[in-house]
């Protein structure tokens, strides 16, 4: 990812994120009951069986001026967050490697309390793993985050909440994942002023 531009890597389906938010079901929020890391199986799971893990994929994908370590380990590289656009140096290591964490977009107990429940073990790793619902950010912003959905959080960068939401459209729709009404009319508000965002893929 060039350092000019803070947009995580992906494609576009050719369909607006607001024509496949108004396609998913809205419900209310189904009971946190049984939800564990765990339900979404291993965790960075070598999904792609590329013969490196997911987080280490990520890192690669999103970050600038990587070194690795053998051909799977990165160990050191530029972030240009996504969510804030401001430039963060990772460098593994026990102080440090949190300094850039991977989020889910559509974070793994939302996920889980509309719909994921009702999806197969494979299909909640594959979820998990899944690039499209994963993005290299600072720790201290995807701390704040948390499980939160977009009703209750956004992406500091104003210019980074358009992309953010479809990203979870397109999660939820791949998945047969629902939207609460609050996160829903969110979603609608930000897409409100983005009205030809695309959906990724």
């Amino acid at each position: 990812m060039a350092l000019e531009a803070p947009v995580a890597a992906s494609t576009s389906t050719g369909t607006t994120a607001a024509a496949a938010l108004a396609a998913l079901p809205v419900k209310g929020r189904a009971p946190k009951t049984g939800y564990s890391r765990a339900q979404f199986g291993a965790r960075w799971a070598d999904v792609d069986r590329n013969g490196c893990d997911q987080r280490n994929d990520v890192l690669r994908r999103d970050l600038d001026r990587t070194v690795l370590r053998g051909r799977c380990t990165v160990v050191a590289g530029l972030l240009r967050s996504l969510y804030t656009g401001r430039i963060v140096e990772f460098r593994r290591g026990p102080d440090t490697s949190d300094d850039v964490q991977i989020d889910h977009v559509v974070a793994l107990s939302n996920a889980w309390q509309t719909g994921a429940q009702q999806l197969s073990p494979a299909e909640r790793e594959q979820l998990a793993n899944d690039p499209l619902n994963l993005v290299a950010v600072e720790g201290e912003v995807n701390r704040s985050k948390g499980d939160g959905d977009a009703a209750t959080w956004l992406p500091p960068l104003q210019a980074a909440r358009c992309g953010y939401v479809a990203r979870q459209v397109a999660v939820k729709t791949r998945y047969r994942l629902w939207v609460t009404p609050p996160e829903r009319d969110a979603i609608a508000r930000v897409l409100g002023t983005c009205p030809d965002q695309e959906l990724p893929m």
